[in-house]
């Protein structure tokens, strides 16, 4: 009988310890199904979009689009490339909200994104060398002729839209956002008016 207990805490330990890795391997992307947005229009999403480093996106009305420096999503991202092309776009809504499929069918330019930032400053030689595998990874990717992309769609606290995606490992939960670009300023000055010097 002593046997028969142990057995079954052995099976049950086991089971739990499985679970418990099954469970500390999934992170927020993985169980992210949308933003449950559903009142964007096609009219409100049409137009400039940017991220940082250049990153440039123009939806079209007409359901072309323009992208300038764009980085893949997901594992891609750790690839390096960034691409420059053309394309279409469709705004689609579904349960789980409303999301944009960027779909790259000419790519007119490519470069290579450096693999570190400024905020990797370790020391540590173990990650001096995954640093080095990275470089050499990302020197050897190829950027793709054709990409699609799925951006999801958000309001920010101001109520303006967002378009997002994730990069990177899944478990970290990285979103690569993409703000309505900025207009210039208009001058109210008199342009007739004498400048003071």
């Amino acid at each position: 009988m002593g046997k028969s207990k142990r057995g079954r805490w052995f099976t049950f330990g086991s089971v739990a310890m499985g679970l418990a890795v099954l469970c500390a391997c999934a992170g927020p992307y993985q169980y992210f199904e949308g933003t449950g947005l559903h009142d964007a229009t096609v009219a409100e999403v049409t137009g400039s979009w940017e991220s940082i480093e250049e990153t440039r996106l123009t939806l079209r009305l007409d359901g072309t689009a323009l992208l300038q420096r764009l980085d893949g999503q997901d594992f891609d991202f750790d690839e390096g490339w960034r691409v420059t092309g053309s394309g279409t776009w469709k705004l689609t809504d579904d349960s789980n909200g409303q999301d944009i499929r960027l779909a790259m069918t000419t790519r007119t330019g490519a470069e290579m994104r450096a693999p570190t930032t400024a905020a990797d400053t370790s020391t540590d030689a173990s990650t001096d060398a995954s640093t080095d595998a990275s470089v050499s990874a990302a020197a050897s990717a190829v950027p793709p002729a054709t990409y699609t992309w799925h951006f999801y769609v958000r309001r920010d606290q101001h109520e303006a839209l967002e378009l997002f995606f994730f990069y990177g490992d899944p478990d970290i939960g990285n979103t690569y956002v993409l703000r309505r670009a900025a207009t210039p300023a208009a001058t109210t000055a008199d342009p007739g008016a004498p400048v003071a010097g």
